[in-house]
């Protein structure tokens, strides 16, 4: 059946288009697959008129969405040890077994490193997991080569070394084997309470003055903590994890990072907390949105706190102690070495202020961990090199 249309009037107007609204995704973080920096083409979803919309007419609107399914992928590195010159930064190397985070932690830094790998930084970053199969026998190559200097090595500085998939691959545990065999001092830092499988190795180590571990808990509201980092350990979870890890003798501090204006208010609370569990050291961050993590969480606030959306970003804009022409622009973010970790200006000395008061009253930081690096021993490792 055809129509004519006699003149302007009698043409319909086209239909509106209509935005579905960001819903939360059970057990993930980020709201949508958003487009990576290097994308050429970006997609947003917009009903068709088809009763699509949540509420719509669809016979299929009330049933249960099928959740993001995690994939693994394999991969064979080249190279085990990232070097690391950055001034805040206490650690000089760090190894990382695992690309993406399945913790879905949405204020992740390392978010817009999936881009690299074609990968969206929003749920591609904790649904498409890249593993590096052979890490452990590449550490051990470089640990052998002649013009290697034993530094501190931090294990899990980008994405947890003790995400789900570390279950069944044991990634982490093999690198941990290594560091024991040639006697190479390392901390690692996790949210997660599967580091409690390999206190069988890390209690001696610990003895030895050879390793020490850091727990980030960024809040006790364990509402909060459900939304922020999805599938995570849940904060009374690694309470746990650090009194068993203390009572074990490992040398652990607690992570209140990041601290995130308006919405992690706690954090005098967490240091308690985790120092009555058996913390001895603490550190903070600010919240820092590099690259495509700025637009993530700004998304992830539409979803779960509007309301106070603009008043938390311009928030973390004073945090970094930006200029009204910078804000204008919409940057939220100063990567300077001095200020990132930190930032500057009234809130930033405040939440500094808080931090230094808190681990004062408490006894934190009275101490420094200091570990043994004298005690390398790369001849321990001959005969077991082999890259592949």
């Amino acid at each position: 059946m055809s129509r004519t249309f006699t003149d302007k009037s009698d043409i319909p107007a086209p239909p509106e288009e209509v935005r579905i609204p960001l819903q939360a995704i059970r057990g993930r973080g980020a709201a949508t697959a958003m487009a990576h920096r290097f994308a050429r083409d970006v997609r947003e979803a917009a009903d068709d008129g088809w009763g699509q919309l949540p509420g719509g007419n669809d016979a299929d609107d009330d049933a249960p969405a099928a959740p993001a399914a995690t994939r693994v992928h394999l991969e064979t590195a080249r190279s085990a040890i990232c070097a690391n010159d950055s001034p805040d930064i206490f650690f000089e190397l760090s190894v990382n077994p695992y690309r993406g985070c399945e913790h879905g932690c949405i204020y992740c830094y390392a978010r817009p490193t999936h881009s690299y790998l074609n990968f969206s930084p929003g749920l591609d970053f904790e649904t498409q997991i890249v593993a590096k199969h052979n890490i452990a026998e590449v550490l051990r190559s470089e640990l052998c080569a002649p013009r290697y200097v034993p530094r501190l090595i931090n294990i899990g500085s980008a994405t947890d070394c003790y995400q789900p998939v570390e279950r069944e691959l044991k990634l982490t545990r093999s690198l941990i084997e290594v560091m024991r065999d040639a006697r190479h001092p390392f901390s690692l830092i996790t949210k997660s309470s599967g580091v409690e499988r390999d206190l069988d190795l890390l209690a001696p180590l610990a003895a030895q003055r050879l390793a020490a571990v850091y727990v980030t808990i960024t809040t006790l509201d364990a509402t909060l903590a459900r939304r922020m980092e999805p599938r995570a350990a849940a904060p009374h979870r690694r309470l746990r994890t650090i009194r068993a890890l203390a009572e074990a003798g490992v040398p652990v501090g607690v992570s209140v990072a990041p601290q995130i204006p308006f919405i992690t208010e706690d954090m005098e609370q967490v240091l308690e907390a985790a120092r009555d569990a058996g913390a001895r050291s603490a550190f903070y961050t600010v919240l820092r949105l590099p690259w495509e993590l700025d637009a993530l969480f700004r998304e992830w606030l539409t979803v779960h706190y509007p309301q106070r959306a603009a008043r938390v970003m311009a928030r973390v804009q004073d945090l970094h102690h930006l200029s009204d022409a910078e804000r204008r622009a919409g940057k939220t973010y100063n990567s300077d070495f001095a200020t990132r970790m930190k930032g500057t200006g009234l809130w930033a000395d405040l939440v500094r202020q808080r931090f230094a008061t808190t681990c004062r009253r408490l006894g934190l930081n009275r101490e420094r961990v200091e570990l043994d690096l004298g005690q390398f021993r790369p001849g321990l490792l001959q005969g077991q090199s082999s890259l592949f």
